[in-house]
């Protein structure tokens, strides 16, 4: 269990919340089970109280704007601000941690060996920051909630290295990457990991390269979320690695008019007008979705596609089902790398390349 470095905190308020009194003596609780809330005004450090923090207490934020970068590696605690109006942005100079050298805005740190667990980020707004707004690394259980995250250099929030995460009922908007990314590793080759049941979920992800992306991953669901202005909504990536990457679900979600333009990268084509783009995929299951207005002319371009990893590795035993869609361009639904077992049944669309598949 990690205790972070305690530090004399001016000005801070600490509200003590125990609720031994009523337990018999005999059936005291730890200390560590002893929560504290601690609350920052504006002008106050938001850092300073996390390394004063112990695990289970809460940093309450009220509203203001804060400008520093905040690094998170004490297991269950909160960080809990006051809705949109509680705004973390950077400072001129970046905070001296490891975010801020990174240019984040919230870090959740651990090892993959040893991930920090039980984090919780909840009811704040995270702007434009240099690389990612909020990002775990080598996490367990990590919580991000009714956040905004808004015009970051990179992703808006997502997580590595980490498992068992849920991203649900955020807004993440205009940021040059994905609205959420999540992936095994950023910095390694190797083949898929288990997510062990990560959740993104009812999220408004809209103006970025892409909604969603999901690399390299195993076991997570892509849930009734609101994808819509972007390059492309929704990504699965994998390819020829082993574990293969899949068993995923991408369900009930509405994706719709993803047109912006996205130029090409040494990886990529330029993209516009996709939906939802299986590359180098096994065992995923897109099912219930409403996919429209679509519209591009890039390789990648359509309602549901399947596509040939940047590998050449392609989609195999994928289940495309129950989806309704209607207005994509080239095609509603789109088969383009032909791996085997892929199947596409009860599906409720207007054209399909090849025909047969509505």
């Amino acid at each position: 269990m990690r205790t972070p470095k305690l530090r004399h905190l001016a000005g801070l308020t600490a509200v003590v919340v125990i609720e031994l009194a009523q337990l018999p003596a005999a059936h005291a609780a730890p200390a560590d089970q002893a929560a504290t809330r601690h609350v920052v005004q504006p002008g106050q450090s938001i850092q300073a109280a996390v390394d004063a923090a112990a695990p289970g207490d809460t940093i309450e934020i009220r509203p203001g704007t804060y400008r520093e970068n905040i690094q998170i590696t004490t297991d269950r605690l909160t960080l809990l601000g006051a809705g949109e109006s509680t705004v973390l942005s950077p400072a001129e100079k970046p905070s001296d941690n490891a975010c801020g050298e990174a240019g984040h805005g919230i870090c959740v740190t651990g090892t993959a060996e040893d991930p920090v667990s039980d984090v919780r980020i909840g009811s704040l707004k995270v702007t434009g920051f240099p690389k990612n707004g909020i990002w775990g690394s080598g996490t367990d259980r990590m919580t991000v909630r009714d956040t905004v995250s808004e015009a970051n250099g990179q992703q808006g929030m997502g997580q590595e290295m980490s498992t068992r995460g849920t991203f649900a009922d955020n807004v993440s908007r205009n940021n040059k990457q994905s609205g959420v990314f999540l992936a095994n590793t950023i910095d390694a080759e190797g083949g898929a990991t288990d997510a062990l049941g990560t959740l993104v979920a009812g999220n408004e992800l809209s103006g970025n390269r892409t909604g969603v992306v999901v690399r390299r991953l195993r076991d997570l669901t892509v849930e009734r979320n609101t994808i819509t202005g972007n390059c492309a909504g929704v990504f699965i990536v994998g390819d020829e690695s082993t574990p293969r990457a899949g068993d995923l679900n991408v369900r009930h979600n509405s994706v719709f008019e993803n047109n912006a333009y996205c130029e090409a990268t040494d990886r990529l084509p330029f993209i516009q007008g996709a939906g939802i783009v299986l590359t180098g995929t096994e065992g995923t299951r897109v099912t219930g979705n409403q996919v429209n207005g679509n519209v591009g002319t890039s390789p990648m371009s359509g309602g549901i596609v399947l596509y040939t990893s940047v590998v050449g590795a392609p989609n195999a035993k994928n289940a495309i089902s129950r989806n309704v869609l209607s207005g994509n361009q080239p095609a509603d639904l789109a088969d383009r790398d032909k791996g085997p077992d892929n199947t596409f049944t009860d599906n409720v669309c207007e054209l399909s390349a090849p025909t047969g598949r509505c």
